[in-house]
């Protein structure tokens, strides 16, 4: 989702194939052994695995609106730190709040308490912006917003009853989004002719 996002912001062209994981076309796996999305290749054959560096190299093609907060090197870093959080601990929790069968060591509330502690980071830096770090939105909030919205919806009551109210409204902006639905348009499944 983030990297389709920056794709469609950047106004990269490319061909969305929508891929079953259950039965990935060879066509993938030729291009990308390790099986999972998402992939893009280039028109000169190279292959980025990873829906950050996409985001980055979309964002490099074109970034008018400063994304990637160049014009600032602290809120670059400050960035860079939030989705290192995102990525690491974070989706971490969120697996196991999600998937809290598969690890029965702790009950699920456990897995959702440890997620807590970035939604609140997050809660209090919406305070002093309508987005993450500034007034509009920004590479950060689109590589974070995601995991966000999947945390939100493994127990949408017990959300929507948070005190989060700042970050509800920075979901609910990001989902109401001409952006995220452009981007959320179905795919038939791809299969290899």
């Amino acid at each position: 989702m983030r990297a389709r996002m920056a794709l469609r912001y950047a106004g990269v062209d490319v061909e969305i194939r929508e891929i079953s994981l259950r039965e990935k076309p060879q066509s993938m796996l030729l291009a990308s052994p390790k099986g999972t999305v998402p992939v893009l290749i280039q028109p000169n054959g190279q292959v980025i695995e990873q829906s950050l560096e996409i985001m980055e190299w979309a964002l490099n093609q074109r970034d008018v609106d400063d994304w990637m907060l160049r014009s600032s090197s602290e809120l670059k870093s400050h960035a860079a730190a939030l989705i290192a959080e995102n990525d690491g601990p974070f989706k971490q929790a969120l697996d196991r709040y999600k998937y809290a069968d598969r690890y029965p060591e702790f009950p699920m509330e456990h897995y959702r308490a440890q997620g807590e502690l970035f939604l609140k980071r997050l809660e209090e830096l919406l305070e002093r912006h309508q987005y993450l770090l500034r007034d509009q939105f920004a590479q950060v909030d689109i590589a974070i917003f995601p995991f966000i919205r999947q945390f939100s919806m493994v127990d949408e009551h017990w959300f929507d009853a948070t005190h989060y109210s700042k970050l509800k409204v920075w979901l609910s902006n990001l989902k109401d989004s001409q952006l995220f639905n452009d981007v959320m348009q179905k795919h038939p499944v791809w299969q290899d002719a």
